[in-house]
């Protein structure tokens, strides 16, 4: 890629909007999921009986499992949610950003 080409991207209004969206979205899914982590991990450590709590009287599974397993499940969520809004929003401003630079191609 040329220099350019490069700073008429940059300089582009549209990519200066699409990089502010991407990199506030993706910093506040990535703070909410490190928050259930850490507050996951922060029961491990200051409050073991509440994960240790069995689900029934006659079983062996506690409480922890479905917990961990839920966290997992909302990673993917929201892995998928950014995915989403990435081919949708994100690939919209891409694709104007590559129309407004097509004659420096």
């Amino acid at each position: 890629m040329n220099e350019e080409l490069a700073e008429r991207i940059k300089a582009n209004p549209k990519y200066k909007e699409l990089v502010s969206k991407r990199t506030s979205f993706a910093l506040k899914l990535g703070f909410f999921v490190l928050a259930i982590f850490y507050a996951f991990i922060l029961v491990i450590a200051f409050d073991k009986e509440l994960l240790a709590t069995k689900l029934s009287d006659a079983g062996v599974m506690t409480i922890a499992f479905p917990v961990a397993a839920a966290i997992i499940v909302i990673s993917f969520i929201t892995t998928l949610i950014y995915v989403r809004r990435a081919n949708g929003e994100f690939e919209d401003l891409t694709d104007a950003i590559r129309e407004d630079v097509k004659d420096a191609l």
